[in-house]
């Protein structure tokens, strides 16, 4: 089992790999409403105290969809509804209730991702928090549920080109698969880093490379693979 964490613009390493190279990406890309904001409804704490990077100012362009389409067998994105206009159609979304749902809770009942999966629309209720280390930090068991649906084979690769926090890592590691993980923000990088390493018990289950690189122009597909 190895893990691969990469600081920089997951554009530009993604240009570097392989049609299909990936089994999986799924990911929870910023939806540009400005969840790290001082008023942004994305957190159960303040959210003057997030650091505010500016990287919930815009939604990705449509390049870094068409690159994830191409690079990985199957795709996950969470927020799917924020870039439905720029992903082809697809039966097979998912959908997380929170429990809150129908209770006057003030953010929304349900969150949906986009994915090109083979199975039809699913629904799971789960709690809408498990951490509080990113503004939009994902549950584990709800990136569990989204990886599991894809039924991988051993071995496979989950590559998560919007890491954040590194649930998808913690995910992905849980299940017995190996990660690549590509953030742009080296506070999250970091964080990503530590809980990785804090996640996996055994040193033998977390293979670094030798160097994480922060210029992506400088990176061989060798050393990504």
């Amino acid at each position: 089992m190895t893990v691969q964490l990469i600081q920089g613009d997951c554009l530009e390493y993604m240009k570097m790999l392989p049609d299909k190279s990936i089994d999986l990406i799924a990911t929870d890309p910023q939806y540009g409403i400005g969840a790290d904001k001082k008023n942004a409804h994305s957190s159960i704490r303040d959210n003057s105290e997030w650091d505010s990077f500016g990287w919930d100012d815009k939604r990705p362009e449509k390049e870094y969809f068409d690159e994830c389409l191409r690079v990985a067998k199957f795709c996950a994105f969470w927020g799917g509804n924020y870039f439905a206009d720029m992903l082809p159609p697809s039966p097979a979304w998912l959908i997380w209730r929170k429990p809150e749902a129908e209770t006057g809770f003030s953010l929304a009942d349900v969150e949906l991702c986009w994915t090109n999966g083979n199975f039809t629309a699913r629904m799971i209720t789960l709690p809408r928090r498990d951490g509080n280390l990113h503004p939009t930090q994902k549950p584990v068991s709800l990136m569990n549920w989204t990886i599991e649906k894809f039924k991988l084979p051993k071995g496979a690769k989950v590559l998560d080109p919007f890491m954040g926090s590194g649930t998808t890592g913690e995910s992905a590691l849980l299940l017995g698969y190996e990660f690549i993980g590509i953030e742009k923000i080296a506070k999250y990088h970091a964080i990503a880093k530590k809980r990785l390493q804090q996640a996996v018990l055994s040193p033998s289950f977390y293979t670094l490379p030798p160097l994480f690189v922060t210029e992506p122009q400088k990176v061989t597909q060798d050393e990504l693979l």
